[in-house]
């Protein structure tokens, strides 16, 4: 007997956004009502505030109250542990991190290890990385916190990153950036299955959307092809 496929969950990165109303939200709705009106049409977010520091029990119980049982938060990964400690000698701030999300309970989907653009002076090699990073994956709770792990560096999406990932059972994220390889060409390179999760990341080219225009409501660029090749 075949197993059901796992659904496919279509979210945004983030939700509160002043300029979305009136092209989403309701002309004149309080910032305050976001997130309810947001979790009524969409099944899933990013939280990008995280990254910027971890989230107060405050929010997160917000966050779990104001939302439908089954909708469910993927959460960035806080910058001291991705940028600033670069994934070294970290244990203190994950544990920090762990403890102020997992309040979600069952609506906590994910957490978002998007990393910077690692160059020389962070790791000499592909096979430094992987090596902080294969010791910072044995350290992290997955069976609490899925983890899914973003890279920016566009040469290190290859089979030695997928087996690191695999062994952990994290999930390899693939996004859509100008210097990045395409979802649809990492998965003519490797097979990107990795975790219990995939995760998909259609970022785009934001400064070039903002040359042409600051709202948001027509289509400046289409990108049906990106989407149906991914």
């Amino acid at each position: 007997m075949s197993q059901a496929p796992h659904p496919i969950l279509i979210g945004c990165s983030g939700w509160s956004y002043p300029e979305w109303e009136g092209p989403f939200y309701p002309a004149g709705m309080a910032a305050g009502e976001y997130l309810e009106y947001y979790a009524d049409r969409f099944p899933i977010v990013e939280v990008d505030s995280t990254f910027y520091r971890p989230p107060t029990p405050k929010m997160v119980r917000g966050w779990r109250d104001r939302t439908p049982a089954d909708f469910q938060f993927v959460l960035k990964v806080p910058k001291v542990i991705t940028h600033e400690k670069q994934l070294r000698d970290c244990h203190e701030e994950v544990e920090e991190f762990i403890a102020s999300i997992l309040p979600l309970g069952d609506k906590l989907k994910a957490a978002l290890l998007q990393m910077g653009y690692f160059n020389r002076g962070a790791f000499a090699s592909l096979d430094e990385f992987l090596q902080v990073l294969d010791a910072f994956l044995a350290d992290w709770p997955h069976d609490k916190v899925p983890l899914a792990v973003e890279t920016r560096n566009p040469r290190w999406v290859g089979a030695e990153l997928v087996e690191v990932l695999r062994l952990h059972h994290a999930a390899l994220t693939l996004t859509e950036q100008k210097w990045m390889p395409s979802p649809a060409e990492v998965l003519r390179r490797v097979d990107p299955v990795t975790g219990p999760l995939a995760v998909v990341r259609l970022l785009g080219d934001r400064e070039a959307i903002e040359k042409v225009t600051t709202t948001w409501d027509r289509i400046v660029f289409d990108r049906s092809a990106e989407l149906a090749e991914t």
